[in-house]
């Protein structure tokens, strides 16, 4: 049979599988669930605090190196970047002021100058409103009434042993030459040419924030990839390998993945930091929050990208959703954060959305940010597809900004098996490792130009709209663009 054939073979295959896969693993977990145990937890809410000022927080901006990691203040320095108020701390008197109330801290946002406090009488929000300091409390999590027991330790490597599935697949691999299945994707975009000019990402530092990285400590086709670091925003004592959420495991294998005969992500040479902002237990405003502080500590670490393939529209709760006109870059935390990215010197790429072919239909945050990537899906063609969020943004900026590969894009899944998956959550990292692969190419182009130079080499960068924005990026063509 001809290697066109293995690859069509292998192709249905693999698409079939990771059809059927989606209902199994949900009939599997449902299976799961009846031998659990759920843990009753007590009735807390959640308010994210924003603060008027930042008067004595004892720091100020001529002295960065009080208050700013080294790393942090060398990438700032590498671009000529300066320290402005938003990256002074909160002041300290107030918090602890707040604090005294008897409330318990969950996490905090300098650039956006609020916190996020847990109480479990909110009689007591009403004297911390009336404090002079405290520019208004918003409820942002309503804890749920109880939770599945999480399953750590041994028992998740479970989920390693092959399926029926699995060993089909295998069976049909094992008779195929060696072929990376992730070279139309990395090619789409112009990766592979850079990868054949030796940039490949090293000596780039990519955070990507999402919601939960199952087994990437034990799936041999990321065994070598590069993690500096990990910490889990939501749930600080559990691993992010550990958490039942494999999402960020497939993220991450768009970018890190090397398997020989199998699967190469657009920047295997880089390094990560593994981040966990997404509450796979509901989905409500205080998301944005731990968002926000996954950012800053990843600008503290001196990372280069951050990429993250989460977005928000609609919360459980309809008192915490907005309206269209909230997509302008500036209403939502998350997109402050994201806006102001750049200032400090980071590149940050966040998928589009998914709600094309839903009611929603527009982009979420912090995907409307200004000064980022926001990226939508195409099929292996080029078409858009119909789950691809649209634009624009309500300020009327083009939204999304470039387009790649997101429908039957080839990911890793958390037994660390060749899958394909689709959603604008892979175009965004197959996207960011190609966008390592150029800050590597050119390391003393600033974020601005490296985004800039990403959008104007788009195939619809003539004419961006709202369904395609700049198009899909060519590589080499942002590279030549950098290098004039």
């Amino acid at each position: 049979m001809t290697l066109r054939f293995y690859s069509f073979l292998a192709f249905l295959l693999l698409s079939i599988v990771s059809a059927s896969a989606a209902s199994a693993a949900s009939s599997v977990r449902g299976g799961e669930n009846e031998k659990r145990t759920y843990i009753k937890l007590p009735k807390t809410y959640r308010f994210r605090i924003s603060l008027t000022d930042k008067k004595n927080c004892g720091y100020s901006v001529k002295h960065p190196e009080k208050f700013l990691s080294p790393a942090s203040l060398a990438r700032r320095k590498r671009f000529g970047l300066k320290v402005d108020s938003h990256d002074l701390p909160l002041t300290q008197t107030y918090v602890s002021e707040i604090c005294r109330e008897g409330v318990r801290e969950v996490n905090r946002s300098k650039w956006n100058n609020s916190l996020v406090v847990e109480v479990s009488d909110t009689s007591l929000l009403s004297r911390i409103r009336n404090l002079p300091f405290v520019k208004d409390a918003n409820l942002v999590w309503i804890s749920p009434d109880s939770i599945l027991a999480p399953v750590v330790g041994p028992n998740r490597l479970d989920l390693l042993k092959p399926t029926a599935e699995d060993t089909l697949l295998d069976s049909v691999l094992a008779t195929m030459p060696a072929r990376d299945f992730g070279a139309r994707q990395s090619s789409m975009i112009g990766a592979d040419t850079l990868h054949a000019r030796g940039f490949t990402g090293k000596g780039v530092t990519i955070a990507v924030i999402d919601g939960g990285f199952l087994n990437v400590d034990v799936i041999p086709g990321l065994q070598r990839a590069k993690i500096l670091g990990t910490r889990n925003f939501v749930h600080p004592d559990l691993s992010v390998y550990a958490t039942e959420e494999s999402h960020g495991t497939n993220v991450l294998s768009c970018i890190a993945a090397r398997e020989s005969s199998h699967l190469t992500g657009t920047a295997p040479d880089a390094s990560f930091y593994l981040f966990v902002s997404e509450d796979g237990l509901s989905e409500q405003a205080v998301e944005e929050d731990n968002w926000c502080a996954a950012v800053e500590y990843a600008d503290s670490l001196g990372c280069d990208i951050v990429t993250s393939s989460l977005g928000y529209t609609q919360f459980q709760h309809d008192f915490m959703n907005t309206p269209y006109a909230s997509l302008d870059g500036k209403s939502h935390p998350n997109s402050r954060s994201a806006s102001l990215a750049a200032s400090r010197g980071i590149v940050l790429l966040n998928s589009a959305g998914n709600s094309g072919d839903e009611p929603w239909k527009k982009i979420g945050f912090p995907a409307d940010a200004d000064h980022i990537l926001a990226v939508g899906a195409v099929d292996s063609l080029g078409v858009n597809t119909n789950f691809s969020s649209v634009g624009h943004a309500a300020d009327g900026r083009v939204k999304p900004d470039v387009m790649a590969m997101g429908q039957k894009s080839f990911v890793l899944s958390a037994r660390g098996r060749l899958r394909t998956a689709n959603g604008t959550s892979f175009s965004c990292p197959i996207l960011c490792g190609g966008v390592a692969c150029l800050m590597q190419a050119c390391p003393k182009a600033t974020p601005e130009q490296i985004v800039n130079a990403v959008k104007m080499s788009g195939n619809n960068a003539a004419h961006p709209d709202n369904i395609f924005g700049y198009g899909i990026p060519s590589l080499p063509r942002a590279l030549e663009m950098l290098q004039k």
